[in-house]
């Protein structure tokens, strides 16, 4: 795959602070002291989730593990993806080529609520954020990680109080997440999905619908790289977090919810537009492709297979009819949020935040018709994943060529 994406020339949605910065930290995660276990009661202290006010905390040292050991295996690599709905955690050890996961968190925190229309990340939003990420400091200190990579994604770029919630974050938890741009977010999206797009040798886009953003990629099959090359791309700040705030959530009668989709759909094409212009051609294609990863495309594609319950085995890497996609939207549309709530693989959780998906779904299928649709229950964290990975398989070589250099010695000195 090309390092470089291309620009994006259509900026307007580009207040973004954040840049590719590729960093991957090695980080031995140490969580910060706790409170003296003989509190006032004789009952054990507990860990206040925000820091107190009468000073800062001590910072955690990020250098030591302590003594807690994963079992006998390997050492771990990890990728910790904060978007802006979900916060989510992969661990895995290297398996070849390839990797096995060894542990997994998601949890549903919404740190983008409200965002849309105060610029900040509020007070209860960061509370519920910084409760699974102190969990997500317990796995990796648990789990003999080694090297980690912790990313922050549309919320934290947006919001004016962002580069202060990850400083927070890093004094309570020892996380060090990395504001990635909108262009990182992107290439590693495509880095951790690309594997299930369907076989041809059309071009293809491969979008992710987050929270507070959508990322839209157009890629090419590359016979020299296991990886396609990646030709174009856009983002646009509507995800299902931020496109469902703007928009409003009055759905107290059936006319209602179908203007209120109508008038979602109507502002992700207009962002959509200046892709839509530069790709229309590659649509043109009889063999064209399209792969999805988000929460929009496996609850959509759960629908489809009228799942009882989420199957990640199931859903990941399934094919389905774009025509059939579209009619799932169309229903849910103009359905109560009670009786969204009431479906499968929907809930409570996703009740009120899945017509806006199907919205940017549906203006992404009016962009790029394909007949079928992929869908990828990966993304993100799989791409830093594999970063990490090739990184350091990369340096491994580097030394081994480098011993080879200088008769096995990596000193410079003469061997004798």
């Amino acid at each position: 795959m090309a390092e470089t994406i291309p620009p994006d020339r259509n900026r307007s949605a580009g207040k973004h602070r954040g840049g590719k910065s590729g960093k991957v930290a090695d980080f031995r995660y140490k969580r910060p002291p706790q409170p003296d276990a003989r509190a006032p009661g004789g009952r054990e202290a507990r860990r206040p989730v925000r820091p107190a006010k009468a000073g800062p905390r001590t910072r955690p040292d990020l250098a030591d593990i302590g003594a807690i050991r994963a079992p006998a295996g390997g050492e771990a690599y990890a990728a910790l993806d904060l978007g802006t709905n979900n916060c989510r955690l992969l661990i895995a050890r290297p398996s070849g080529r390839d990797f096995t996961v060894i542990d997994a968190f998601s949890r549903v925190v919404k740190l983008g609520e409200g965002l849309a229309t105060s610029g900040r990340l509020s007070e209860a939003a960061m509370d519920r954020t910084l409760s699974a990420l102190t969990i997500c400091a317990d796995k990796l200190q648990r789990r003999n990680v080694r090297l980690a990579r912790s990313v922050a994604t549309e919320a934290c770029r947006r919001a004016e109080n962002g580069p202060e919630f990850i400083e927070r974050v890093r004094q309570e938890t020892g996380i060090a997440l990395d504001i990635i741009s909108a262009e990182e977010e992107a290439r590693l999206a495509v880095l951790g999905c690309h594997i299930l797009l369907e076989a041809g040798e059309g071009p293809a886009v491969i979008f992710d619908i987050g929270g507070g953003s959508t990322e839209l990629v157009l890629v090419e099959s590359d016979a020299a790289n296991r990886v396609p090359r990646i030709i174009d791309w856009q983002s646009v700040p509507w995800g299902v977090v931020s496109l469902t705030d703007t928009v409003g959530r009055a759905e107290d009668s059936e006319a209602a919810r179908i203007a209120r989709f109508a008038r979602m759909r109507e502002m992700v094409a207009e962002s959509f537009a200046p892709f839509a212009g530069r790709v229309a051609g590659a649509a043109r294609h009889p063999d064209i492709r399209l792969l999805g990863t988000s929460g929009t495309v496996t609850t959509l594609a759960s629908l489809y297979l009228e799942l009882p319950s989420y199957d990640r085995k199931a859903v990941d890497g399934l094919i389905v009819p774009a025509q059939e996609m579209r009619g799932i939207s169309a229903r849910l549309s103009v359905m109560t949020p009670y009786e969204r709530a009431t479906l499968p693989c929907i809930g409570q959780d996703r009740a009120d935040l899945v017509v806006a998906g199907c919205a940017i779904l549906e203006a992404i299928l009016d962009l790029w018709p394909a007949r079928r649709l992929g869908v990828a229950d990966r993304g993100i964290r799989e791409g830093i994943l594999r970063s990490i990975m090739a990184a350091e398989r990369q340096s491994e070589r580097s030394l081994k060529a480098l011993k080879s250099q200088r008769g096995g010695n990596v000193s410079g000195r003469p061997a004798r």
